[in-house]
């Protein structure tokens, strides 16, 4: 019998199946965990920001994202670290959210137009749909220890960052009057404020409850000299 060469060996082309280019598709245990973490997270800042940090127990969490008690921690290390990643998720979120507010401006926007959409983005980012976790970081960033402290920080930096020349174009038309540097930690500390006593509209029948929108109008007079 003639020995067959290792081309004869090889399977018909068609039977060969190609490599999938890019990274490997995740399997449905590997989607569903990623989607438990989100669960853990979003039960996580919603109870931190209503209860705080440390009259939220873990098996509070675990039961709020409709898992067992020691489920969290498939994920998370403790509850502190826990807390870090809840913060460094919210400031992610605001950084893409305020990206794409800045890039839905037309073409040769303003300094004042820009300044009115960083504004109305960052209080939907602290008073809108899915607001706590922006919040929670305000209320607990002493929790953090030096290194989660530094991760926050640089990307509280990148948000901020995009503040800087909007002020500074502001300032020298003579709109702003300060020190942009002074002025834009003014700023936010006047707009995270809010969180404290904002209620939307509904939220009472005493007074007018304003807007997001009538919030941002309300900044730009506060800061800005008339147009």
């Amino acid at each position: 019998m003639t020995s067959a060469s290792p081309v004869d060996e090889m399977p018909p082309a068609a039977l060969v199946r190609p490599r999938p280019r890019g990274r490997p598709r995740k399997t449905a245990e590997e989607r569903d965990d990623g989607n438990r973490r989100r669960e853990v997270l979003d039960a996580a800042a919603r109870l931190f920001r209503q209860r705080g940090f440390d009259a939220s127990s873990t098996r509070d969490i675990a039961s709020a994202a409709g898992m067992r008690s020691g489920s969290p921690f498939y994920h998370f290390e403790n509850k502190q670290a826990l807390l870090a990643a809840v913060m460094q998720e919210g400031m992610r979120s605001a950084i893409q959210r305020q990206n794409t507010a800045l890039a839905a401006l037309p073409e040769g926007a303003s300094p004042r137009e820009r300044l009115a959409a960083l504004v109305r983005n960052h209080f939907e980012v602290l008073l809108g749909p899915d607001s706590d976790f922006i919040p929670v970081m305000l209320y607990e960033w002493r929790r953090l220890d030096a290194d989660q402290a530094v991760a926050i920080t640089a990307l509280k930096d990148a948000y901020e960052a995009a503040w800087v020349p909007v002020l500074t174009a502001l300032h020298a038309d003579g709109q702003l009057a300060g020190d942009p540097a002074l002025v834009r930690l003014m700023v936010f500390g006047a707009l995270n404020w809010t969180v404290q006593w904002y209620q939307p509209p509904g939220a009472g029948k005493r007074r007018r409850r304003a807007t997001l929108d009538d919030l941002t109008h309300t900044a730009l007079q506060l800061f800005l000299k008339a147009a």
